[in-house]
């Protein structure tokens, strides 16, 4: 039966298991700090114990919509406003059941019944997860779609290649490669190879995912790559574009492009890397092999350290970048381009008939 294969394809939770561990080290009487599930050491505060009473006594005992109740997102729009100075409407923000159940609502999003999405690694921490996350969500999720999971070689050495092998196996990711020899190509080019590089990977990419036969990419963009990547555009190229989740491709029809890892951090991604004790490249690229002990100075490496330097007088300011490409008011822009046509603030000002 399907219901039988479903089942015994989950695995325990790996949260559970560190927890009852923990309880069990610490009934032998060893001093134990756990990182498992978010449980507070300490009761739940009278306050809210007696606030959950009287909502019980007012009624409050019907099931609540499922984005939460309008007057508890009210309360969290309210929240992030005096302690965030972040602007949320309640309809722009959904109550979960914790962070995996909003994780996995964000990437469903992006997922249609039927799809056949190429996964794209490159053999770092991103892509990894990324690939991970996918298959769990194709295991457990309610739609069906295929998946493949590929890794183009653009000219590797033969220890970067047998460490994107070994971590695939390892995470049993059935990887699919494929060779090109991008990296000669590139060799000689002296003004910005990375560009071309990142180009031309790209265009193969969506090349072999269409020969086989699938009609969406999964990139493992996260949280940290989308606002990076709009303050760069704004101060190396005088431009104003963001990364959105999920889009068509220009040049090649009926393909779309989806980051399901939108709204993840990265630090959130190294944090999964270390817990597990895992090893991804870093930069494989012949021009930078150095990377792997020693940091490339790069201009996405400057905009980290930027909104870090931010960060100390203002906690929220990745968020505040984040949010700024969900409120873009138009009609203030000396110039905007949309649909492929430009418009400026002269067309709108002139007298109305």
């Amino acid at each position: 039966m399907n219901t039988t294969k479903r089942i015994s394809s989950i695995s325990p939770s790996l949260t559970l298991a560190i927890t009852a561990k923990a309880k069990a080290m610490k009934a032998e009487g060893k001093s134990v700090i756990g990182f498992g599930a978010g449980e507070p050491d300490f009761n739940t505060p009278q306050h809210i114990i007696d606030a959950a009473k009287a909502a019980l006594d007012k009624g409050f005992t019907k099931y609540t919509p499922s984005s939460g109740l309008l007057e508890l997102r009210k309360k969290i729009a309210q929240k992030f406003k005096e302690d965030n100075n972040l602007d949320y409407e309640p309809s722009q923000i959904i109550v979960s059941s914790g962070a995996k159940h909003s994780i996995f609502n964000a990437m469903f999003a992006l997922v249609e019944e039927g799809d056949k999405i190429a996964v794209c690694i490159s053999g770092g921490k991103d892509s990894m997860l990324l690939a991970k996350c996918m298959q769990e969500l194709q295991r457990h999720g309610e739609k069906k779609f295929g998946l493949e999971f590929l890794v183009m070689d653009p000219g590797y050495a033969p220890e970067n290649r047998a460490l994107i092998e070994s971590n695939a196996a390892l995470l049993e990711v059935p990887v699919h490669i494929f060779e090109t020899q991008i990296f000669d190509a590139v060799t000689m080019v002296e003004k910005n190879p990375c560009y071309l590089c990142a180009r031309m990977r790209r265009g193969y990419l969506y090349e072999e995912a269409a020969r086989l036969g699938c009609n969406k990419i999964a990139l493992g963009h996260h949280f940290d790559d989308v606002i990076e990547t709009l303050l760069m555009g704004m101060l190396y190229s005088g431009q104003i574009q963001g990364m959105p989740p999920k889009l068509w491709s220009t040049n090649h029809p009926g393909m779309q492009l989806i980051r399901p890892l939108y709204y993840v951090h990265e630090q959130d991604i190294v944090n999964w890397k270390n817990h597990n004790g895992l090893r991804f490249l870093r930069c494989a690229c012949k021009f930078t092999e150095r990377c792997e002990t020693k940091e490339e100075d790069s201009k996405r490496l400057e905009m980290k350290r930027l909104i870090a330097a931010l960060k100390k007088t203002n906690p929220n300011v990745d968020i505040s970048i984040f949010r700024a490409a969900y409120n873009v008011h138009v009609d203030t822009l000396i110039e905007y381009e949309s649909g492929g046509e430009r418009h400026d603030f002269l067309s709108r000002c002139k007298p109305k008939k």
